[in-house]
């Protein structure tokens, strides 16, 4: 697994009200935003380096994707598990 690369000259780092307020606003405009917007229609204003350290986070843990217009979308749906498909066969396990 590759390591979390942090912006450079961080000065502030989010705290973890601002994090989920960020991760609660994607989930309500998935899509329709892209980073600039999306930081100037928060709820909240903040410096836009905590911005940028909150969506290389939420890229990095694969809860945002951002697609080829640059606008954000929110992928993580922890219901949805793939494991729950899968199943042991007996034949499978003696060999």
């Amino acid at each position: 697994m590759q390591q979390l690369q942090i912006p450079r000259n961080v000065q502030r780092f989010p705290r973890l009200d601002t994090v989920l307020m960020v991760e609660k606003f994607i989930q309500k405009h998935d899509g329709e935003y892209t980073r600039t917007e999306l930081w100037s229609r928060l709820p909240c204003r903040m410096m836009y380096q905590t911005y940028r350290v909150i969506i290389h986070y939420l890229a990095y843990s694969r809860k945002i994707s951002i697609d080829a217009e640059g606008k954000l979308g929110w992928i993580f749906y922890p219901g949805n598990k793939i494991q729950d498909n899968l199943f042991w066969r007996k034949d499978a396990a003696a060999v």
